[in-house]
């Protein structure tokens, strides 16, 4: 069994984590902001919901497969910078087109769930990182190896479902603010699109 202390060291690392500026942080953001509080949080559920993956990945060993294999790792990446890409090429077909967040329906809500989950299964780099870091609060003297890096995985995804959840409720209360202000679609679309496009060429241009 992992020992209180050796849990509380990992929920606070892991929470510095999930709050440092990255993808899936800043893409919870853009989509509270530009949709509202509800969106962002479909998104959310769909990026902790790619977690599991990555830790039964981590758990069985199926990360080190990815890490030496330079090909599936390249692949991989490269899938999803595309896919951001074309969120980024959808972004920019709105123009000035808003979905506010009191017309985001349960199709809409399923469709960016979906897309949370995607977003999260094609960043090789997300598996990488539990490969390394699910290791190092795992004691060897307390039974299976895997069952350990599986419970702490889970661990990882309520806290970060929980920090993406705050940041959701505060980016969709300034969302709110934003787009009382006439005209201002088009350039949070355009801002929508820039991010997304970053995010995609540097998953793209980026190594290991």
């Amino acid at each position: 069994m992992i020992e209180l202390t050796q849990l509380v060291y990992f929920i606070a690392a892991s929470v510095a984590l999930t709050l440092l500026p990255g993808p899936d942080i800043i893409f919870v953001v853009t989509l509270s902001i530009s949709r509202g509080k509800k969106a962002g949080m479909a998104t959310a559920s769909g990026l902790c919901t790619g977690l599991l993956f990555h830790t039964t990945a981590a758990a069985l060993g199926v990360s080190a497969i990815l890490y030496n294999s330079a090909l599936a790792f390249t692949i991989l990446k490269y899938a999803g910078a595309i896919y951001l890409l074309y969120l980024a090429f959808k972004a920019l077909k709105e123009g000035e087109r808003l979905i506010s967040s009191g017309t985001v329906g349960e199709s809409d809500l399923t469709t960016l769930y979906r897309r949370g989950i995607f977003m999260n299964l094609l960043n090789p780099k997300v598996s990488l990182f539990f490969l390394a870091f699910l290791p190092q609060f795992v004691n060897l003297d307390a039974g299976s190896v895997p069952s350990q890096m599986v419970f702490l995985g889970i661990i990882f995804l309520v806290q970060a479902l929980v920090v993406f959840a705050f940041v959701s409720v505060f980016a969709g209360y300034i969302g709110i603010k934003i787009m009382e202000r006439p005209g201002v679609g088009r350039y949070v679309n355009r801002a929508k699109a820039g991010i997304f496009s970053v995010i995609g060429l540097e998953l793209a241009l980026s190594g290991r």
